[in-house]
């Protein structure tokens, strides 16, 4: 299978892959998105899907068990959480001004 692209496929090179994903979790661990906003953020904007964001996520959870602990109990007591802003249309945004 032949993909003209610089990202690693998960069926030609699936470790590759999974590393990918794996450093993309935690680009979105640094920026304090939950475990969903992950999943909808990667499915979004890299076009993994989320079974596979899921599975590297619990992957990474098994192994990094204190550090998720401290991560979760940080995100619960932070008064914002990371929330991707929406688009508005040129369109809807004319209509909002009228």
């Amino acid at each position: 299978m032949y993909h003209d692209h610089h990202l690693p496929c998960l069926y030609c090179h699936p470790q590759s892959y999974i590393r990918m994903v794996q450093h993309l979790i935690e680009r979105c661990l640094l920026l304090h998105m939950s475990r969903d906003d992950c999943i909808e953020a990667l499915a979004e904007h890299a076009s993994i899907r989320p079974l596979v964001t899921l599975t590297v996520w619990r992957e990474l959870l098994k192994e990094n068990r204190g550090f998720f602990k401290a991560y979760f109990q940080a995100l619960s007591t932070r008064p914002f959480t990371y929330r991707p802003a929406q688009r508005v249309s040129r369109f809807r945004r004319r209509k909002l001004w009228k």
